[in-house]
């Protein structure tokens, strides 16, 4: 590379690359110049790639841009930064220093071989943009075939709240996408990347993702939970658990206190990294308050014992009966060859309520209460039984007591149902069974029968406060309001407590006030780098889900100390939420579970709640509104043989030294939906130019049929409006769009060609064909193809909602006014200043016209108010392509005389070999392996290719 002293720089930024963008930098290439070429899209090529025919010759579009694509792409002096958008810029002409940044396309270009394999596994479908929605394409996706890059690239949003709002993080929006597509293997395998207890989870999670659903906000959120348990008991019921494959075995050993889901949880994923991991549960059965906490008609015990089996599949040992304590202390574990301890006990021990006669026999704690029923020692408690507490052990408490035979249950709550925290659907379960719940009422003390075993609990009526410190009203007592509520037994269940003192830990590791152990929020570590802990030992009594996130965070951890590296590095999730439009979206019902009768189920502890039917999952999983476009499935990783797809990609922040900037950002269309007389987005077969564009295109939605949106039907009276949202002061669009006239005459005569039955007609106010040869394309458009030109001012355009024709109302020239009917109605829309526009001229400081487009203060069509940036293509003015392609040549032309001086001093210098006479040589025949089909070249052709040779003939593009 050739190097200059002067301060100019030799090189330029063009901001756009439609055919204006690809222009100039073809020119300025050519001309010795390094160009760098920004585009927001995906692929460079605009509006003029998604042309049928290009006026007046009515050629092929994709055959006269083709060629410039493929030029653009293949010259060394060219880059081209796709999704790319100027974010700041300094200096003057000859010397700018711009700032870009480059979004995500979530594939390396320089890897993809455009095979397309990701796009037959993406479950996502969305409206196909280039198409204009006619159709609907991928979340991963290339617009066309001759698109360049010729990389896919992958649409995302943000992160679906219901990803953001699990605390496991898991895909959710990816395993609902894939149940939609009958893909429940799939779909489960998905869920266990982030949790290794689906099945449990389907049946007992608090589920907050549905908390954070946004089809809440329309009518109800998905029944993600139940989702999650259909796929797990498919897999039950097809056979054998898919267990994880292992990375490898690890020397080093690792011990888990706890079997509950903090502890199964931590144990999996410190397995599939090939640790050696040992579980030490204090109780005869693993699963912790999985198995002793939450009744079997909630959460049945195969299943418990089927997540375990999964686990225990990957080499993990549970040692039951063996509670770390006085006898196994935990220091002796370092000593037992153990690299890290996690600390995942459960919070087994109830809270005492401090009242008078809590110790009269009959009473009993929730936690103890439940533990005995599970582990086959059921204590009952007397005909009328009083739970006392509002969350979910109290629930479960008071449903198995009368499973153990109890006649009444009652449930003593200080606060209303609102502030319940409770799921609501057990308290809707308990309240069918019979339960009666007395609401602001606490109580305040117990009496006995004299014989030491309780009789009455004696309570005071409350009223509700301001919010405490939970967030739900204060419950205040009111005075004199005592009154005495008759029982057998009692039941306390207002919290419960981690047992950490039984575990005699280390100075070191501290011990909150609340009795629970203090570790790094971040990493799970605690102040002795080989002890971590999570779950109920360090929240308290929390939800399954949540343990289950502690236990994967914790096993990172672990991972990382193992390794000695960083613990705290990355680890930090910020969310970028997506939020989609949902405004518009039509309610649909959601699924709702089948539940036993509540007479018979009060007698058994088998489960309540029925489980999906593959139809009814497939049509809950359709209800999703796909918020963060790509649903994170991972699919398309699986069938990308190269490796080209990334989902970590990040945006990057670019900074390029430029002696010049060419602004050619293009154009949008017109919103038709501004002029509501014209029915468009509300009646389907009203569509703008460009949508007919499409329509005509043997690329587009219909690959070149003409038919109606509404019924699929091909038309046969098809009009076109002149003028929409162009010379109209009305919404301030009081300027000729230039290109319209022409552009509808071009349609006509392509639509008669594709159908000698179609009947074209054109309503206008008047002609604008001023290029050469355009009067004459009007009168060949009506001699020879029978075109009907209509001058009139259109009023309305109404649907005949029976036929979906359309009912044009106009003004003729004769001042008659006409109804006349038509199939298909396309609206000539102006052309507008694209929408990055606005934010590109701000950052640029350059001036614009009071319709945004670029303003000219001199008779220089290709000059800004500010030197050094030039102006090229449509948003300079409304104009057709070859009257663009001519300004872009100039916009490169003025560039090039600023910066002559400095020409040839970025460009990179073409090496060839020396040209030689082969005369008499032995023949040789080359092979080139074309780039898109480098990987299967020799499956196609049966040639033994070697991978190491072909490698170093036809390298990866830098």
């Amino acid at each position: 590379m050739n190097q200059t002293p002067s301060a100019k720089i030799g090189s330029v930024l063009i901001v756009g690359a439609g055919i204006a963008g690809m222009q100039s930098a073809l020119d300025l290439a050519n001309a010795g110049f390094k160009v760098y070429l920004t585009e927001q899209s995906e692929n460079i090529g605009g509006v003029m790639a998604q042309l049928d025919k290009t006026f007046p010759t009515n050629d092929c579009s994709t055959c006269m841009i083709s060629p410039r694509l493929i030029e653009v792409a293949g010259h060394p002096n060219i880059e081209t930064l796709t999704r790319s958008r100027v974010t700041g810029i300094q200096g003057e002409p000859g010397h700018f220093q711009v700032d870009l940044l480059r979004e995500p396309r979530f594939v390396k270009e320089a890897v993809c071989t455009g095979c397309g394999e990701c796009v037959t596994v993406c479950p996502i479908e969305i409206p196909a943009d280039f198409n204009l929605g006619l159709n609907r394409r991928k979340a991963i996706y290339r617009h066309f075939p001759q698109a360049v890059p010729a990389a896919f690239a992958i649409d995302r949003r943000g992160t679906s709240p219901c990803k953001a709002a699990c605390p496991a993080h898991i895909s959710v929006q990816g395993y609902v996408a894939l149940i939609a597509q009958g893909k429940f293997e799939e779909a489960l395998a998905l869920i266990r990347q982030e949790n290794p207890l689906p099945f449990i989870c389907g049946y007992v999670c608090t589920h907050p993702c549905e908390e954070g659903c946004l089809r809440g906000e329309g009518d109800e959120p998905l029944a993600i939970r139940d989702l999650k348990r259909f796929v797990a008991d498919y897999e039950r019921l097809s056979g054998p658990i898919n267990t994880p494959k292992k990375k490898g075995n690890k020397t080093e050993k690792v011990a888990v206190i706890g079997s509950g889901p903090a502890g199964l949880t931590c144990a999996h994923y410190l397995a599939l990294e090939g640790y050696a991991v040992e579980i030490f549960e204090a109780l005869p059965v693993a699963g912790g308050m999985l198995a002793v906490g939450i009744p079997a008609y909630r959460l049945p015990r195969e299943v418990v014992q089927r997540e375990i089996q999964a686990i225990e599949n990957l080499g993990v040992t549970i040692h039951l009966n063996a509670p770390i304590g006085p006898a196994h202390p935990l220091e002796s574990l370092r000593e037992e060859g153990f690299k890290a301890v996690f600390i995942g006990v459960g919070a087994h021990q109830g809270m005492r309520l401090n009242i008078e006669g809590e110790e009269l026999a009959g009473i009993v704690s929730g936690v103890d209460f439940l533990r005995r029923t599970a582990l086959g020692n059921p204590q009952p408690l007397g005909d009328r039984v009083a739970v006392i507490g509002g969350g979910n052990v109290a629930i479960d408490s008071v449903r198995t007591a009368l499973r153990l035979g109890s006649k009444e249950g009652l449930i003593l709550y200080r606060r209303t149902r609102e502030e319940m925290p409770a799921y609501a659907e057990e308290i809707e379960e308990a309240l069918e069974e019979g339960v009666i719940i007395h609401f602001l009422t606490a109580p305040v003390r117990f009496l006995g029968d004299g014989s030491g075993k309780v009789k009455a609990v004696e309570c005071l009526r409350m009223k509700l406060g301001e919010p405490d410190g939970s967030g739900r009203r204060k419950p205040i007592p009111i005075p004199g309001s005592e009154f005495r509520i008759e029982v057998d037994g009692v039941v306390t269940a207002i919290s419960q407590l981690p047992v950490i003192n039984s575990l005699n830990l280390p100075p070191t590791v501290q011990v909150s006030r609340m009795g629970t152990l203090t570790v790094n929020r971040l990493t799970l570590q605690s102040d002795l780098p080989w002890i971590f802990a999570g779950g109920d030992a360090v929240s308290g009594p929390a939800t399954v889900i949540e343990a289950v996130a502690a236990g994967k965070k914790a096993a990172v951890s672990i991972d990382r100390y193992s390794k000695g590296e960083d613990l705290e590095f990355g680890r930090e999730k910020v969310f970028d939420l997506a939020r989609p439009e949902i405004s518009g979206v039509p309610p649909i019902r959601r699924f709702k579970p089948q539940r036993t009768d509540p007479g018979l189920r009060r007698t058994h502890f088998e489960e309540v709640v029925g489980v999906m039917t593959e139809e009814e999952a497939r049509e809950e999983a359709t209800r999703c509104l796909a918020c963060g476009i790509c649903s994170e499935c991972y699919q398309c990783l699986e069938v990308c043989k190269p490796g080209a797809i990334d989902h970590t990609m990040k945006a990057e922040e670019i900074s390029l030294e430029v002696g010049a900037v060419i602004l050619s950002p293009g154009f949008e269309i017109f919103d038709a939906r501004l002029k509501g007389e014209y029915g468009y987005g509300r009646y389907p077969n009203v569509l703008t130019g460009l949508e007919f564009e499409r329509v005509l295109s043997a690329s587009g939605p219909f690959l070149g049929h003409i038919q109606r949106p509404s019924d699929g039907r091909e038309p046969r009276k098809i009009a076109w409006i002149q003028c929409v949202g162009s010379r109209d002061a009305s919404i301030h669009q009081d300027y000729c769009s230039s290109v319209c006239c022409m552009a509808a005459s071009k349609q006509a005569v392509i639509a008669k060609e594709h159908s000698a039955l179609i009947e074209s007609t054109i309503f206008y106010i008047d002609l604008r064909a001023q290029g050469k040869g355009f009067d004459r394309y009007v009168e060949q458009a009506q001699i020879r193809h029978g075109v009907r030109y209509v001058r009139s001012s259109i009023s309305r355009v109404a649907e005949n909602p029976k036929t979906h024709n359309l009912i044009l109302s106009y003004i003729d020239e004769a001042n008659q006014f006409q109804d006349e009917e038509f199939d298909l109605v396309v609206l000539s829309v102006g052309m507008v200043p694209h929408a990055e526009s606005k934010a590109l001229v701000r950052t640029l400081k350059v001036e614009t016209d009071r319709f945004g487009f670029c303003q000219n203060l001199s008779l220089n069509s290709i000059g800004t108010s500010r030197p050094g940036i030039f102006v090229g293509g449509v948003f300079q003015n409304p104009k057709d392509i070859p009257e663009t392609v001519t300004q872009a040549s100039g916009a490169a032309g003025e560039t090039a005389a600023l910066l002559s001086e400095v020409r040839g001093t970025r460009i990179k210098e073409l090496v060839f070999p020396e040209e030689r006479s082969v005369a008499g040589e032995e023949p040789r025949i080359g092979v080139l392996i074309c780039h898109q089909s480098r990987t299967n070249v020799a499956d196609d052709s049966g040639i033994s290719v070697e991978p190491g040779y072909s490698r170093l003939l036809f390298p990866p593009d830098p």
